[in-house]
């Protein structure tokens, strides 16, 4: 089974959440060793993927609803009864002599 490509709304938000809290971690916690730097990119890295999972698919990647074509019926012509349609007069045309 395949695995679905992400859409461009995963993608976006993930890559936002891992600027920005990177950025926000960076700054809150005020680290400057290589260890310390290195956990907040990883925290980051989960953080952000953890969102673009969590964003709800588009309607293309539904499942297509199943078309079945509904069971062959013979075609029935509907001729008015003669009873109900009103009688016309027959036209005799004249010949002309």
């Amino acid at each position: 089974m395949a695995m679905p490509r992400p859409t461009v709304a995963q993608l976006v938000y993930g890559s936002c959440t891992v600027v920005f809290s990177t950025f926000t971690m960076l700054l809150l916690s005020q680290t400057s060793s290589g260890a310390g730097i290195a956990l907040v990119v990883v925290a980051a890295l989960a953080l952000g993927l953890l969102v673009a999972m969590t964003v709800p698919l588009s309607g293309r990647t539904r499942p297509a609803p199943v078309v079945r074509s509904a069971p062959q019926e013979p075609v029935r012509a509907t001729v008015p009864s003669p009873a109900a349609a009103p009688a016309r007069e027959a036209v005799r045309a004249r010949a002309v002599s």
